[in-house]
């Protein structure tokens, strides 16, 4: 047997340049995400409802442009960019600029007026984000076509987007200052622009080290295919067809892409174990304000104590998944986090009959549990994603890393923009009065309802989901390892 050739291995450079370029994106979408349905609801002053249609039809159009800029994205050609790297360009920049915009909504008895702003930049902040997501996305399995190196890249992609999520927490604690346990701040509009600001500079900084980090090994690397002598003749045939059908080979391309049932099977369950940080992060806000009546300086430690637990526990899921089948360890990973919301849902039925300050410790580590199984949830689903993909790829001898990329962000967005719209209904179903300061004390239990039944019963479903992936590390390896000694395999 030959050995391995050495000659396409990642340097570790190359893997931190493309494994930063998440942490300003992690910080940027994870700030939109936890933060703009409190903002609109209780500092503009907006019906949930309202805003969740808002936020649901911005999330639903990022659903729709992610296969249209996937099918983009693989058949850009450029000379010093290569595919991927234009589109993330032109991303970084826009991100910046529509990002700060945004939080600048005015606070004024116009609520059309501010709808109809939060649905304009949130639609073009989606649009942007998407032309930086699904090409970098898609860039780990162009620059990186052996097993090991895709899930090492997948790991430093993994640690710089959790730090991303914990970066608006931490500059709570910076532009939301509050006077103790006591203040809560997170009402102060001024915090949200300080913290946009910061996070625009630094998504802009983290994309283009990953832009001009990776292009050297991007223009060094060739599509990844198993069938070199049909290759071109596959590509040159492709591009004809896709010029003369346009919008319609694109769909045609989807519908088959969906027809592969180990990738259906991991969008599907991905996109649903996803809801359920939805339900956390947008409606976590209402509950730990209303009904915990924590600070802002309290809910930022917690959510610096969840998205830690997911940083360390990437140790303890690599080597899991060293012994066991990814889908194994996911599986076991979600029934983590269930565990941790069935702790926190026990404190938040005795909230009651003690003070705030005293039940914080008890919600901390309740969190920290959550943030251990959810590190397996930031990092596996994409490493069997890559594996699909990988797959599909020797067997067709076609790169659509980017069409599958675009499917696997629709899905889930389309999935999002439900659980927005729902969450909206269910906030104004509760009686949620964003005017009062104090709510009802069964306003604080429909709160509480959204957040730990809505995610207990996602996860559960993605469990369900999940159980019916078959591909193993095995399989994998042994595409991986024909490929590299096929005669007619070139790089």
């Amino acid at each position: 047997m030959k050995k391995h050739n050495n000659k396409n291995q990642l340097d570790f450079k190359t893997k931190l340049c493309y494994g930063i370029g998440n942490l300003g994106y992690g910080s940027m979408g994870q700030t939109v995400s936890s933060f703009i349905m409190f903002f609109a609801t209780s500092v503009l002053g907006l019906p949930g409802f309202l805003v969740g249609i808002t936020i649901a039809i911005t999330s639903l159009w990022d659903g729709i442009s992610d296969p249209i800029i996937g099918y983009l994205s693989d058949n850009t050609k450029s000379k010093f960019f290569g595919r991927r790297l234009g589109h993330m360009l032109f991303a970084s920049f826009a991100l910046a600029f529509n990002n700060i915009i945004l939080w600048l909504c005015p606070i004024s008895d116009n609520q059309v007026g501010a709808m109809l702003w939060l649905l304009l930049f949130l639609l073009l902040q989606e649009t942007f984000n998407t032309f930086f997501a699904t090409p970098y996305s898609a860039l780990c399995i162009d620059i990186a076509p052996d097993y090991n190196d895709q899930t090492k890249m997948q790991g430093f992609k993994t640690v710089f987007y959790i730090m991303g999520l914990i970066m608006p927490s931490i500059l709570m604690y910076v532009f939301m200052p509050s006077s103790g346990f006591g203040a809560q701040a997170q009402f102060n509009k001024q915090g949200y622009i300080s913290i946009a600001c910061v996070n625009s500079a630094l998504a802009l900084v983290c994309g283009l080290i990953t832009i001009f980090g990776t292009r050297k090994r991007v223009r060094s690397m060739p599509n990844y295919s198993e069938k070199l002598k049909n290759d071109e003749k596959i590509v040159k045939n492709d591009e004809k067809t896709a010029k003369k059908h346009g919008f319609s080979t694109i769909m045609a391309g989807y519908i088959e892409t969906f027809k592969k049932k180990d990738f259906r099977t991991v969008m599907l369950g991905y996109s649903v174990s996803l809801i359920a940080t939805v339900f956390i992060t947008s409606v976590g806000m209402h509950l730990f304000t209303f009904c915990y009546h924590f600070s802002s300086v309290q809910i930022s430690s917690l959510m610096i104590c969840l998205f830690g637990g997911a940083i360390i526990s990437q140790v303890l899921w690599v080597n899991v998944v060293k012994k066991y089948d990814k889908k194994q360890t996911l599986i076991f990973a979600l029934c983590v986090i269930l565990f941790g919301i069935a702790l926190t849902s026990v404190t938040f039925l005795f909230r009651l009959y003690c003070s705030s300050d005293f039940i914080f410790w008890f919600v901390l580590p309740c969190l920290f549990i959550c943030g251990i199984g959810s590190g397996a949830l930031y990092s596996l689903p994409h490493s069997m994603y890559a594996d699909v993909v990988t797959m599909e790829q020797y067997k067709t001898g076609e790169n659509n890393a980017g069409r599958y990329t675009g499917y696997y962000t629709f899905t889930y967005n389309f999935s999002n923009s439900i659980a927005l719209l729902f969450i909206g209904l269910l906030l104004d179903f509760v009686k949620f009065d964003s005017s009062q300061p104090v709510q009802a004390l069964s306003v604080q239990n429909g709160l509480g309802k959204i957040v730990f039944f809505g995610s207990a019963i996602a996860l559960t479903l993605a469990i369900i989901i999940f159980s019916k992936y078959n591909i193993k590390r095995s399989d994998v390896l042994k595409v991986q390892i024909k490929a590299n000694e096929s005669k007619e395999l070139k790089y």
